[in-house]
This record gives structure tokens, C-alpha cells and sequence, in this order.
């Protein structure tokens, strides 16, 4: 690394950026850039003028550096790009994505050339630039290559399937083209597990780093049942707690792990998967802890024995996240995740175990810091954040950094850490290396996303997508053959045959009742609109609609933390008659995978938030879907008003509040809204950049389940409309 910081003191001249004078606006632009690890994957460039112009300012660039070496942006293609300032803004950033190969090298200059400015007369630098530092053993890329071995661990392993058990379809860049496939599937994942565990030379641990359950019908109607069935035709080895396996309570949850770990009943068929949680501290005669024996169901960590050698697993929930958001006992303790990790590794390490691995399910950002500060763990397979991770960026997705990506714990020694994305979607693979004394001396692997072998591309000339053949079909298996990422992978039949036990009785069962609607509830997206096909106009002229009202209460009341609940009109799709209530009704007033968000906000971009949906929504290009509804927020609104004047008298009332309240521009919030419109969508912009700014954290409760256990658990199975002063738009003003 003393190369590296002597270049940086280099190049710390090349950074300072070059200034010009633009005609006719006498703007300044500028272009700057960090020095970035190579394993951090992107080299932000900003641009930014000195006053905003008039005119939008097209700059196209192209990415190069010393060695030519392909780099790719997200964002272009052929490492070319067009950085758009609009008119009346100051800043624009460009991504370069920096491609890591895993391989030790010299560190490296990149220059971002300055093609073409159209829009304003600016000079600028031809060359802004710097440099990338190649750092896959020391501080964080890719893998460690083979070094001297004395025992070898491959680890298989998932995570945050949140019962996405039967198979589903995405789009990728295939040879060069969008293309549609069939992706994840657990009985594919069976099938991969088990490629990969029988061709292994070395010994073979199989991992469920958390979050098996809650998240479709499967496990709505079955409350993991299906979930266990599937789970136990691999028979992982190692189960970690996630934050979801409480959403349902203690109770539930013993019976899940019962049927996953053979607990109560040693003859049963159910493998005996060892079922971690270090932190994870229940009280005595509640379910998780039913007799003398505090570690019956959950093990703070296993030792496995491979031969001469052992290697322990010690397991890590997210504490806060899962005591907050989901539904434990009370009695039940979750223990602070670095406090425990580090207990643990030093009992063991004094206990003469030198081969450590921490099963988390704490998110990525966490399972770095937690490797950076915990001296004797040697590799981390996490979950909880849903992180992709590998080289995904050629395939048109975003991954998150390296696999594994390289962390250095505080003795200087290398930590490995993996994570399998989500929904049964990639196995990870993961060999670990480690030499006489103890120490990692390899490191690498593969995610396996794994796919179905129908490939489908729409024609030239538009129309339906249509399945390839001939030619390109042979060109698409031949890039999947080339990429190791990528496997087409056919179900097991044995699992196949145990989900379609399951998948026989879905029509029958989302027909059960789980409440009550005591009068008609109607659908409106803006007040007056006359959406419902239910109610007259008149009954919605005023509020807006009854249906809208209940699902953001719901969701108000599902999340646990926010004190506000913030969505879009249209994220709701029928009228609720009076009668009786379904599941799949439920999924006909929800029908979108969208997930609850928690978002840390001002009231001021509350408010902010609360004129754009409604801009959006009076757009002619824009969606009346865009109109908002809250719980726990209530307003008058003028449509007729000009932009950005149209919300007045704003009040709060937060989940424990008995009073309402003005909103406090300058306070803080916590908002829960939908998936979709937390990253910006329907005209929501400031939900974006609050989720870009790193202040929105995804429940991964599906919107449709948490409807359902309001209705359930919440309101006792009765649906009524809720008092006409909860009602967020309390005085309508219509367009003129």
C-alpha cells in the first residue's frame, strides 16, 4: 500500500479541478473525482457549473484508462456516456463502474475523456482523471488466491428466500440483448446444491443465512410448512435466524424450526439442521425455550468436525430490526450483534478453534463493519440486505461490490464475505482456504444464478415477446456457457412433486375468509374522480377513498416503527364491498410485489413529497394514481392552488399520539410507504432521493401480507371504514 499512497500524493494534483467560462451564462464548470479501492466498484465524476444556465448542457464522455481496460458503466455502453446538466441546475454525477478481476496488480489511472459539450460554450479539461487502487488482498476487492493450504471448506448457501418457492421471470442482458427468463426456483436450488456438493473434492457445509419465510401465499396459507418441506430436500446444515422468522411470534416460529430440526421428535423425518442465533436470548418456558436446556432450539454456534480439523459457525440476527419490526415475545432478548460476535470468537479462539465463521443475517454495510472490528473471524456468509453480489454489472444489474468481497479485521488478517441476493434466485459458492497456523490463504467462489432454459426477445419491429430459436438461441446458451455466473439448471423432480403438494391447494385455500367488511368500502384516486365502481361520486367527492384510507392504516400498523404511512392511490386497484373478506381478495386489492419501506424523512420533505404526488398526478402525461393518502397525516388540499401551495394545514399524529399536531418542517419522521414509490416512482422524487441519500430501509414485507395481518390481527377480522378525522385529505379543493 505504500505504492499506493505515494501515487495518490501523485496524482492529488490531477484531482483539483479545471475551471472555464461558459458563454453566454459566465458559468464556471468544474469536474472532480475520488481516488476509489477497485472492490468499491464505482468512480463517481462530478460535474458541476458555478451558476445554473439557462440551457441544458449535454456533455458526452468516454471512459479509458493506461491500459485500455474495458470499463463498463451501468449507465452506457461501450464506456461511452452523455452527462445531462438541465437547464436551472448546477450538478450532475456521472458512475463509471471500476470492473475488479481479482487479481493483484498495479494500481491504476482512470481518465474520463471529454467527447463532445452540446448546449454551452464550455471549456473544459480533456482528461479529468483519478486513480484506482488495487486492493484484493489488503482493503477489500475480490478474492485471495490459492496460497499455501493445509484445509480447504467449500460453503453453499442462500438467503432471504422469503418463501419464493416456485420460479419467476426476469430480464437480463444475454449476448448483448435484453431477454427474458426464467429465474430461481427452490427445486432448482435443490438441484444446484446438490450439483455442486457431489462434484466437490473438498468438504461441502450448506448454509440459510435467514429470512426462509413470510413473503408469498405459500407461506400465508401454510406458515411455513411449505417453507420446511422444501428447505429439508437439502437439509442445510445451518440455519441462521432472520428478523421474518418472527413475524409471526415465538410460538410460531418453534414450529417452523421444529420441522426443520427435528427438535421435539427425534424419529421424525426433518433433517437436523443446526438453528443459530448467538444473540438471540429467549426466556425460559416460552417456545423457543420450552424446557432446561436454553440451547434445545437455538445454538449461539456449532463446532463441525472435518477430520483433523474443525470449524465453528457462530450465527448473528439483526437485533433492532427484528425486535422493532417483526413480533417477538417481549421476554425475548436480542443482544448486541458486535458485543456478541466478539464474546463468542474469543471463547472459541480460547477454546483452541482457529477456523471461524459468522453466519449473520445483519445486512452487508454490517457484516464489513463487523469484520473490521472483530479480530479471529475468517469469513462471514450474511444476509438480510438482499445484496447481489459478483460480477452482475455486464448482465444489466446492479451489483452491490465483489464476490467474496475482502475485508482486514483489526489484526490485519483477511475476512471473506459472501451474500446470495434473494428469493431462491443464486447459490452461492464459496472455497475457503486455510493454511497450518489458522490463517485464510484462499478465498474465491461463485454466485450461480440459476436460470430455465426458454429464452424470450421481442421482434424488431415491436410486438410480444417471442421465444428464441435457431441461431440466436445458440448464441444466448453460448454466452450463458462462457459466464460463470449464469447456469441453466433443471427443478429436482423429488422437490418438484413436494411443492406441487402445496401448489394443488392454493385456488382452494386463498378462497378462506380472514374477516368481515361491515359496509362498502369505495376505491378513489382523486377525490371526486369517480374511479369506484361501487359507490356514487358523491361519496367520495370530499376524502377520497374509503379502501385507500384502510390499506394505509393497515400498513401504518404492520410496520411498527413509523409514525406516519405515506402511498399512492393507485397502488390500490377495487372497491371492497360489504361481506365477507378473502385472501385472494386481499391480493386482488394488492396485486403488485411491492414491499413496505421505512423512510427517515423531514417535514418538510413530507411535505415536498405530498406536492409532488399530487403535481404528478394533475400532469397529462402524469398518473391520477400518483394522488396520496396517509395515516397519521392529515390536510387540506386546493388543486386549483399553483404548485407547491396546494397542502395546507398539515397535522401529525404519530402511532402514540393521542392529539393532532402540525407537521414540524424541521422534526423528524418516519415514514412507511410502498416499494414502488420509495425509489422515486409516480412523480414521488423526494421518496428517491431519500432512498439514494441511504435513509430507507426495505421490511421486505410484501404490501398484500401485511393488509392481511392488519385485518387479522389488528382489527379482529372486522373491516369498517376508519373515523372521518383520520381521513388524510380532510377539505378538497378540485381543479379548476
Amino acid at each position: 500500500m505504500k505504492k499506493a499512497l505515494l501515487i495518490l500524493a501523485l496524482f492529488a494534483a490531477l484531482l483539483v479541478p479545471s475551471a472555464a467560462v461558459a458563454q453566454p451564462n459566465e458559468a464556471t464548470l468544474t469536474i472532480s473525482a475520488e481516488n476509489v479501492n477497485e472492490g468499491e466498484g464505482l468512480m463517481p465524476f462530478t460535474f458541476t457549473l458555478s451558476a445554473p444556465i439557462d440551457s441544458d448542457v449535454s456533455i458526452r464522455v468516454q471512459a479509458k484508462t493506461s491500459r485500455q481496460q474495458a470499463t463498463r458503466g451501468v449507465d452506457f455502453e461501450g464506456k461511452r456516456a452523455v452527462v445531462n446538466i438541465p437547464a436551472g441546475e448546477t450538478t450532475a454525477i456521472h458512475n463509471v463502474v471500476i470492473i475488479d478481476d481479482n487479481e493483484v496488480e498495479d494500481d491504476e489511472v482512470i481518465r474520463l475523456k471529454i467527447r463532445k459539450v452540446i448546449g454551452a460554450d464550455l471549456v473544459v479539461p480533456p482528461f479529468p482523471r483519478a486513480l484506482i487502487i488495487d486492493d484484493d488482498v489488503e482493503d477489500g476487492g475480490g478474492a485471495i488466491e490459492a496460497g499455501e493450504t493445509d484445509f480447504e471448506l467449500k460453503v453453499l448457501h442462500v438467503n432471504d428466500t422469503h418463501s419464493h418457492l416456485e420460479s419467476d421471470s426476469g430480464d437480463l442482458e444475454l449476448a448483448g440483448q435484453d431477454t427474458r427468463v426464467e429465474v430461481a426456483g427452490f427445486s432448482r436450488v435443490v438441484t444446484k446444491m446438490n450439483e455442486l456438493r457431489v462434484s466437490s473434492d473438498i468438504p461441502v457445509v450448506t448454509v440459510n443465512a435467514g429470512d426462509a419465510i413470510t413473503g408469498t401465499l405459500y407461506y400465508s396459507l401454510f406458515k411455513g410448512q411449505a417453507d420446511a418441506a422444501m428447505m429439508n430436500q437439502i437439509c442445510f446444515d445451518i440455519f441462521e435466524l432472520g428478523n421474518h422468522e418472527f413475524d409471526d411470534g415465538d410460538e410460531s416460529l418453534a414450529v417452523f424450526l421444529n420441522n426443520i430440526g427435528g427438535i421435539y421428535n427425534p424419529n421424525s423425518a426433518a433433517c437436523r439442521t443446526s438453528i443459530l442465533g448467538a444473540n438471540v436470548k429467549p426466556a425460559q418456558g416460552t417456545p423457543l425455550y420450552p424446557g432446561d436446556d436454553p440451547e434445545q432450539f437455538i445454538k449461539p454456534f456449532v463446532i463441525r468436525d472435518y477430520g483433523d480439523d474443525q470449524v465453528a459457525f457462530v450465527g448473528l440476527d439483526i437485533a433492532n430490526k427484528t425486535r422493532n419490526s417483526s413480533s417477538p415475545l417481549p421476554t425475548t432478548e436480542f443482544l448486541d450483534e458486535l458485543e456478541t460476535a466478539q464474546k463468542y470468537v474469543d471463547q472459541l479462539t480460547a477454546d483452541g478453534i482457529d477456523k471461524i465463521v459468522l453466519v449473520t443475517h445483519i445486512g452487508y454495510d454490517n457484516d464489513i463493519s463487523i469484520a473490521t472490528q472483530v479480530a479471529g473471524v475468517d469469513a462471514i456468509v450474511g444476509g438480510d440486505s438482499h445484496s447481489l453480489l459478483g460480477d452482475f454489472g455486464p448482465l444489466g444489474l446492479n451489483p452491490a461490490g465483489p464476490y467474496p468481497t475482502m475485508a482486514v479485521d483489526p489484526a490485519g488478517s483477511s475476512v471473506c464475505i459472501v451474500q446470495a441476493w434473494e428469493y431462491a434466485t443464486v447459490v452461492g459458492e464459496l472455497n475457503i482456504g486455510w493454511d497450518a497456523e489458522g490463517n485464510v490463504s484462499e478465498c474465491n467462489g461463485t454466485p450461480h444464478m440459476i436460470l430455465g432454459d426458454e429464452f424470450l426477445r421481442r421482434p424488431a419491429d415491436g410486438g410480444d415477446r417471442v421465444a428464441l430459436e435457431g441461431e440466436e438461441l445458440a448464441e444466448v446458451l453460448a454466452f450463458i456457457e462462457a459466464t460463470p455466473e449464469l447456469s441453466i439448471v433443471e427443478p429436482d423432480p423429488i422437490a418438484d412433486a413436494t411443492l406441487a403438494y402445496y401448489t394443488d391447494q392454493i385456488d382452494d385455500l386463498v378462497n378462506t375468509e380472514i374477516g368481515t367488511v361491515t359496509e362498502d368500502l369505495c376505491l378513489e384516486r382523486i377525490p371526486g374522480q369517480g374511479r369506484s365502481a361501487l359507490c356514487d361520486v358523491s361519496e367520495t367527492a370530499q376524502n377520497g377513498g374509503d379502501i385507500q384510507q384502510a390499506v394505509t392504516a393497515g400498513f401504518l400498523a404492520r410496520s411498527f416503527e413509523a409514525d406516519i404511512a405515506l402511498q399512492n392511490a393507485g397502488g390500490v386497484r377495487v372497491d371492497v364491498p360489504a361481506g365477507p373478506l378473502t385472501i385472494a381478495d386481499a391480493y386482488e386489492l394488492l396485486p403488485f410485489s411491492n414491499t413496505m419501506v421505512n423512510m427517515t424523512m423531514t417535514g418538510a420533505e413530507i411535505a415536498a413529497v405530498l406536492e409532488e404526488a399530487a403535481a404528478f398526478a394533475l400532469l397529462p402525461d402524469g398518473s391520477t394514481g400518483a394522488f396520496p393518502y396517509a395515516a397519521g397525516l392529515r390536510w387540506d388540499v386546493d388543486l386549483s392552488a399553483a404548485e407547491g401551495q396546494r397542502f395546507t394545514n398539515l397535522e401529525v399524529k404519530g402511532r402514540d399520539a393521542t392529539e393532532w399536531t402540525p407537521l414540524d418542517p424541521a422534526a423528524t419522521y418516519t415514514v412507511v410507504t410502498n416499494s414502488f414509490i420509495a425509489s422515486g416512482q409516480d412523480g414521488y422524487t423526494t421518496f428517491g432521493e431519500v432512498s439514494a441519500d441511504g435513509r430507507a430501509v426495505d421490511t421486505f414485507i410484501e404490501y398484500a401480507q401485511s393488509f392481511i395481518d392488519y385485518v387479522v390481527i389488528d382489527r379482529d377480522g372486522v373491516l369498517s371504514k376508519i373515523p372521518a378525522d383520520e381521513y388524510s385529505t380532510q377539505n378538497f379543493t378540485a381543479a379548476e
